[in-house]
């Protein structure tokens, strides 16, 4: 199988799968359903389309940096008037890396890779609000999902990958499974055919799997911390 990565990096992002009413949550790692709609946007496909050619794509994802999460309250009234019609808390995620991982046939996923590098639709992070910085296509890799997240470059950001004094580092993954799986978690993000269609979104229900895996650190430099300091000045008596 083939693996195609993509790097999600912005300012802000947002990636709510328990999102309703006026509180916007976001997880801590993307969705499934967020990816494959933005591969869908990718290719010009309209929400109100199928997307059944993207369903059996198996989905990893490695958080690079977790960053931070940031609360929005917005306000919205009509014009001319003073009290609010609308009220809402939105929550995104400051500073934030990841590499997200799909698995498919070889031909398919060539073509996704062209689709993100020349977007039909714009592309964005969660909501439209969160537009990524720099490019998101990674490339192929001759793995599974989640094997071609095991040996990747740490894909943080040079700061942070600096701020690192150790030579490797531990990821978060998460990843699709089988329901037998042991520690297996449910997470309602698998999307449908026309789960999309805005008057009627669906969702499904899917097993993932948490782990991590250690990756070394580019910039590292051999840097080490400074001895302790063995000074006591009781010594002289």
């Amino acid at each position: 199988m083939t693996a195609l990565l993509l790097r999600l990096a912005a300012p802000l992002q947002s990636w709510g799968t328990r999102s309703r009413f006026t509180r916007r949550a976001t997880d801590r790692t993307p969705s499934k359903s967020a990816v494959i709609g933005l591969l869908a946007a990718a290719e010009g496909i309209r929400r109100t389309e199928s997307i059944e050619h993207l369903l059996d794509l198996t989905f990893a994802v490695r958080t690079e940096q977790p960053g931070q999460v940031e609360r929005d309250f917005q306000t919205a009234a009509r014009p001319g008037e003073r009290t609010p019609v609308s009220v809402s808390t939105r929550h995104y995620l400051s500073d934030a890396v990841f590499l997200a991982s799909v698995e498919g046939h070889t031909g398919l996923l060539e073509g996704l890779l062209e689709a993100v590098r020349r977007p039909h639709f714009p592309l964005f992070l969660g909501r439209r609000s969160c537009p990524p910085v720099g490019p998101v296509a990674v490339g192929l890799r001759d793995a599974t999902a989640l094997g071609a997240l095991g040996v990747e470059p740490w894909r943080a950001s040079l700061a942070v990958q600096r701020a690192h004094r150790d030579a490797q580092v531990e990821l978060p993954v998460a990843a699709d499974c089988t329901a037998d799986t042991a520690d297996a978690e449910l997470v309602r993000d698998q999307p449908v055919a026309h789960g999309f269609d805005p008057a009627h979104r669906q969702w499904e229900w899917r097993s993932v799997q948490r782990s991590y895996v250690t990756v070394t650190n580019p910039a590292f430099r051999g840097i080490t911390a400074p001895p302790a300091d063995t000074h006591d000045p009781m010594d002289v008596l």
